[in-house]
């Protein structure tokens, strides 16, 4: 426990030993100086060697007792004053003379010292001080000189106003950067009035070089256009005598064409004589003989082919002639095969025609159907089949259409037996076989 307590002690300790020495302790910023006044704070003037009742430091630290001395801070930045001022010239024109006054508080102690005895709690009045102190050397110099002095020396007017106050600014402790004089005017244009035949001249001298800027631009677009229509009419003259060439060796060539195309026909006119010759009259005549000859060719044909149609005539009619007699004797040989088909097996021959006009007989049974609503059929397939040959049966159409094929077949018969007897039926011949 001593021992923590001998550390928290020391830590203390030296927090207050910092605090204490931050508190007694100043530091002098590079622009500005420290002026320290009060118990034990006196000091030499390096420069002077002039004993100070103030210490100043600058560009260092130093200590500052508190309760016992005071320490305050004078800057050392440059500091810019403007000059308004109005004079009268030798001349007696009244001028305003505007201009700037760059300066600052000097860098050694002396400066420092002249500054802080009177600006230092009033700092802000320097740019006062300063414009009244400009202000007076400028109309005292100003009062000396012309206004064309003024506007034609400048720089001579500021050395001198320059020159007039730095003892008066030293003992300010003040030092001019610079000085500029910005702007001069009056208030009876006597400078606008001065500059006037200048300007005139140089307007008059502007005037005659544009003049003859002018004239001698004029002149020589004169002489550019009369070159320019020299130039073209050569380019026509040139233009036309290529022309002419052009044309001529033109009309040269049409000539030549013209020449070779007449030469081309006449020999176009014995080429196309000649084919004529050997296209047309040679062929004519050829054709003309060919015609005398087909026409006798035809005539022996047509003769020719006259008896080769009656020959054949001829022959035609004998061979439908002998058809015909040999179609009489297969149909009687075919009547008589049926009488005696029918004489052997008369019911054979009635079940193929029944069979063969079948379809003839269920539609005329089924018509018997025709008015029936509803129909109750038993026992499927039989009792279908046992109401069909009852409607066969029982007078119906089916039946008068199986009355009627037997009574043909029947007449059939008889004719097949008459026939069978010795008597022919004539049969009539093809008309498109006559």
């Amino acid at each position: 426990m001593p021992i923590v307590a001998v550390a928290i002690g020391a830590v203390v300790a030296i927090i207050v030993l910092i605090i204490i020495f931050k508190a007694i302790w100043r530091v002098a910023e590079p622009n500005e100086a420290l002026i320290i006044s009060g118990l034990g704070a006196k000091a030499h003037n390096r420069d002077t060697a002039e004993s100070l009742g103030f210490k100043i430091t600058t560009g260092k630290g130093t200590m500052v007792l508190p309760g016992f001395q005071t320490c305050r801070r004078l800057s050392l930045d440059t500091r810019v004053s403007g000059l308004e001022v109005t004079c009268v010239t030798s001349q007696g024109i009244k001028v305003h003379v505007r201009g700037v006054v760059i300066y600052k508080v000097g860098d050694d102690f002396s400066s420092i010292a002249n500054a802080a005895r009177r600006f230092l709690d009033q700092q802000k009045m320097m740019d006062d001080k300063t414009h009244q102190l400009f202000a007076g050397h400028l109309r005292s110099i100003v009062g000396n000189l012309t206004v064309e002095d003024l506007l034609r020396d400048r720089d001579r007017l500021t050395n001198q106003v320059r020159t007039s106050s730095a003892d008066e600014m030293g003992k300010l402790g003040l030092v001019v950067d610079s000085l500029q004089i910005q702007d001069i005017e009056d208030e009876v244009g006597y400078i606008d009035n001065l500059g006037k035949p200048n300007s005139a001249a140089v307007a008059s001298a502007a005037r005659i070089a544009e003049a003859q800027r002018n004239q001698e631009a004029t002149q020589a677009e004169q002489m550019a256009e009369q070159a320019n229509a020299a130039q073209i009419r050569d380019t026509e003259i040139k233009k036309r005598q290529y022309q002419g060439q052009v044309d001529q060796a033109a009309a040269e060539a049409r000539q030549q064409v013209i020449t070779k195309e007449t030469k081309n026909a006449e020999l176009e006119a014995d080429r196309r004589e000649k084919a004529l010759e050997a296209e047309v009259r040679k062929p004519a005549d050829a054709k003309a003989y060919e015609r005398v000859t087909l026409a006798e060719a035809e005539r022996k044909a047509a003769v020719a082919q006259a008896q080769a149609e009656a020959e054949a005539t001829k022959i035609n009619g004998q061979a439908e002639a002998e058809a015909t007699r040999m179609k009489g004797i297969a149909e009687a040989e075919a009547i008589k095969a049926r009488a005696d088909a029918l004489a052997e097996n008369q019911e054979a021959v009635i079940a193929q025609q029944l069979a063969e006009r079948w379809p003839e007989i269920v539609e005329a049974g089924a018509g018997v159907f025709g008015n029936v609503d509803n129909m109750v059929v038993l026992n499927g397939a039989e009792g279908v089949e046992d109401m069909l040959a009852k409607a066969l049966t029982l007078g119906g159409t089916g039946l008068g259409v199986a009355r009627q094929l037997l009574s043909t077949m029947n007449g059939q018969r008889s004719a097949d037996a008459s026939a069978s007897n010795g008597k022919l039926v004539p049969v009539e011949s093809d008309p498109d076989t006559k």
